[in-house]
């Protein structure tokens, strides 16, 4: 099987590296297409994979074709590759806000598609993706998918409908745990820990607890009140950030993520 790649970005780099440090493929059998010569080269030199003459010899080549670009290049992309892909090539979009309906008219003809949001941790092997696909994707063709999406993190199974969704609370919430992660950190800072110790302290914290939540199968909001002692030190930071609206204010934030999702 040959894996295409157009596009040689962050997800791109972040994919290739999980599905080859997952021993799924050889790098011999990944091919990828990038905007610029120097970055296609690039990745040639960092992962050992075969670079394509333009997208649509990568169309050509690959079995299975992730569309690795933004999606405001998806329609130019698409109108460059269509004629390149046949009945059995795999098509795999990671763009947000672009449907499979919407992807299907691109093409104009039928094609298999695989719709997917991975994110940025996936740089560390620990991404999270949501993927749904069309009806001409056998059942055994999504496993095919669903294990290289495994080889960087962990890929769930949802309806199309769900998408918005996977959008905001995966895709999207990197950038709010950064954000995060710096005002624990500038806090500490305030309080006169170093800056490089304080972003480590804040980051082992954010990881650690999410393990706890993955691994003890208990309810966030039970792992927090073992945290909270009577008229203790946590209780009173809990307090003071209800008083902020943080639950609201990220609620809404990620209610404002998915409708633009929705509607690009």
């Amino acid at each position: 099987m040959k894996l295409g790649f157009i596009g040689t970005g962050n997800m791109a780099n972040a994919m290739i590296g999980g599905i080859i440090n997952a021993h799924l493929m050889a790098p011999g059998d990944i091919v990828v297409s990038g905007h610029t010569k120097d970055r296609s080269d690039a990745m040639r030199s960092k992962y050992g994979v075969a670079v394509a003459v333009s997208n649509s010899a990568a169309a050509e080549m690959a079995d299975v074709l992730v569309l690795a670009v933004k999606p405001n290049k998806y329609e130019k992309i698409i109108k460059e590759i269509k004629d390149h892909v046949d009945e059995h090539t795999i098509v795999v979009s990671i763009a947000p806000g672009k449907s499979i309906t919407w992807l299907e008219e691109q093409f104009v003809k039928k094609v298999k598609l695989v719709r997917c949001m991975p994110n940025t941790p996936a740089l560390v092997a620990e991404g999270c993706t949501g993927v749904c696909k069309n009806k001409l994707i056998t059942d055994d063709e999504f496993q095919t998918v669903l294990k290289l999406l495994n080889g960087f993190g962990k890929a769930y199974a949802v309806d199309e409908k769900q998408m918005d969704a996977v959008v905001c609370v995966s895709g999207s919430s990197p950038a709010y745990v950064f954000m995060l992660i710096d005002a624990m950190a500038d806090a500490a800072v305030l309080e006169g820990l170093p800056r490089k110790l304080a972003i480590e302290l804040a980051a082992q914290a954010v990881y650690g607890s999410a393990k706890m939540v993955l691994e003890t199968g208990k309810h966030p909001a039970e792992l927090k009140d073992m945290v909270c002692s009577p008229s203790g030190t946590t209780i009173e930071a809990v307090a003071e950030l209800e008083n902020g609206g943080f639950r609201g204010t990220v609620i809404e934030a990620m209610r404002v993520c998915a409708d633009k999702s929705r509607n690009m």
